[in-house]
Formats: structure tokens, C-alpha cells, sequence
């Protein structure tokens, strides 16, 4: 199945080549969560602050449970700090 992941900032170096404007159609299993997601493209977990699926925030502890369908849009976003 297909779904769209957009990495936002710092984050997008780690989009699959032919990404465009920080978003890729990405071909998973079924059943993936967004944990198997951001592993799947190396991105530090650490850097995961908030990730959202069809808009909707996603918690730390429920990313690994959660789980994705076809079609679904998945956004991450690196900490950000400011003043």
C-alpha cells in the first residue's frame, strides 16, 4: 500500500530520492506503524517531536501501535526551539 510522509525542516534529508517539496509517496506493508516508518528511512527517533497522521497528533508511546492505511498522510516534525 501507499502512503504520503512529509518530513518537515532538518528532516527531509531523510526522504526517498524523487521526494518533492518534502513529501514522498512511500510503498509500505500493511499493518506498518509510524515507528517502522521513520526506522524504515533513518530517521533518529529522537528528532520525531511531533507526528501527525491525516492531521491528527500521534503520541510518543502510541507511534509503535498505531497503525497506517492506505492512502493515509504522515507529517513529522523535528524539535523547534525560539524566542
Amino acid at each position: 500500500m501507499k502512503v504520503r510522509v512529509k518530513l518537515y525542516a532538518s528532516l527531509a534529508e531523510y526522504l526517498p530520492a524523487g521526494a518533492v517539496k518534502n513529501e514522498a509517496d512511500v510503498e509500505v506493508s500493511d499493518d506498518i506503524s509510524p515507528t517502522q516508518i521513520i526506522h524504515r528511512l533513518g530517521v533518529p527517533e529522537k528528532m520525531c517531536h511531533m507526528v501527525l497522521i491525516n492531521g491528527v497528533y500521534i503520541a510518543p508511546d502510541e507511534r509503535g501501535t498505531t497503525k497506517l492505511e492506505a492512502g493515509d498522510h504522515l507529517a513529522i516534525w523535528p524539535p523547534v526551539a525560539g524566542g
